[in-house]
Order: C-alpha cells, then structure tokens, then sequence
C-alpha cells in the first residue's frame, strides 16, 4: 500500500497548479496589454479607438464618459467590469455581447487572461507601472506618436492641390510630395495631442513608403485646404 503522502501527490499537485493559473501577475499583464495598445489606452481622458481602459474595475460597459463610438448592444449589456466579467470578455467578446462593435477574437491562454485582468485591476488602483511601447492607434505595438502640435515645418503641410488622380502636397520646408489620390488618408484629431488649427500634419506610412496621412485639426478645415488645380 502507497503511503498517504504520495497518494495525496497529484491532488496536491492538482490544486498548487490550478492556484498558479488562478494567481494574476500584474507585472506580467502588462505585457499582454501590448495586444489592447492599438485600441485602449490607460490614460484616463484618452481615448483611441476603443474607450479607455483606466478605472475600468466596478465601472458599467458603455459608460465612459466621452465615448461616443460604443455598440447599442454593449450599451443594454448592463455588464460591470470584475474579475469574473472581463475573463469572459476577453476570452470572447461576441459570446459575452453579441453584436458588440470590438473586433478582437479574444486570449485563449487562459494564463494570460488572468494576468491582464490583473494589470486592469491595478491600473484602475493607480498601481501598476505602464506598459514599455503603449501603442495608439495604428499597427498592434506601434509607439504612441509625436505631439502632432509640435511638427517642425517638414511635416506641417503649407497647401495641398489635386488634379485628376493626384494630390500635390507642399510642405512647410518647401518639400513637395506627389501622392496618388488612393493612397492619401484624410484624417482629423481634435485631442490635445492632434495639430493646432489650420496647421495640418503630414505622417508618412505603409512599408513601401508611398502611402500618407494629412491630419487636420477639425473637419472644416479639409475642403478650404484642398484646391483643385492642373496648372
């Protein structure tokens, strides 16, 4: 007959590993915050394409304040962000809330998922240290970008002509871009962090560096900045 001990062994064992998983490391989940950093950030007033993530814990779904791009559906979930709620979540979103507007397929590591559930638990208590590289918009781990109010004059875009397929793009320091018009992207950014008014910027983008972004402060300013000339 085996002794005790060693019949306990696997139970044992059994138990320490399902305490392992259950443990969050917060330090780790902010590791696993790069995959959210293309949509969420966790400054409290910042929001990106999804809403922030700052003193999500407690907080009910489709309630930050700002947010005006929720889903209807997300907004009648009547959910509250815990523990048990963003596992789910993150796990998959669309079993949670179908018909939700976040296209993300979810963490299957379940290990992970617990991980950053705790990285949100802190963030929300003001302790936990930002993720290295927070990305905002853009690719999944690209750098949060330049202040575009601080764009030197070779970015800071001085007028912009079109004629039939393309855009003539004179800049500040008198470099002159020639952009099919496909591949140019007209955006605004009214945050603190977009261009000052009626100073658009120019962001170079795409690997083989033939596709732009011009950035205006609001939308007003597109159609006054933009001539159509063939002179």
């Amino acid at each position: 007959m085996k002794p005790l001990s060693l019949l306990c062994l696997p139970f044992t064992l059994l138990f320490l590993g399902q305490a392992a998983h259950a443990e969050g490391n917060a330090v780790r989940g902010a590791g696993v915050f790069q995959i959210c950093a293309s949509c969420h950030s966790i400054q409290p007033t910042r929001n990106l394409t999804g809403p922030s993530l700052a003193n999500v814990w407690g907080r009910r779904a489709g309630t930050v304040d700002g947010f005006l791009r929720y889903s209807d559906a997300l907004k009648r979930s009547g959910i509250v962000w815990n523990d048990k709620t963003l596992q789910a979540w993150l796990a998959d979103p669309q079993s949670v809330v179908p018909g939700n507007a976040m296209a993300f397929p979810g963490i299957r590591d379940a290990q992970a998922r617990t991980d950053l559930v705790a990285y949100l638990h802190a963030v929300s208590e003001g302790k936990a240290p930002a993720p290295q590289g927070v990305a905002r918009g853009g690719m999944m781990g690209a750098n949060e970008p330049a202040d575009l109010r601080q764009a030197g004059a070779d970015a800071q875009v001085a007028s912009i002509r079109h004629c039939r397929d393309t855009y003539t793009v004179q800049r500040r320091n008198g470099k002159t871009d020639r952009i099919w018009e496909y591949n140019l992207r007209i955006k605004t950014d009214s945050s603190a962090n977009g261009p000052r008014a009626g100073v658009p910027v120019i962001i170079g983008s795409g690997m083989r560096g033939d596709r732009f972004s011009i950035v205006f402060a609001a939308p007003a300013e597109i159609s006054r900045a933009i001539t159509e000339d063939c002179s």
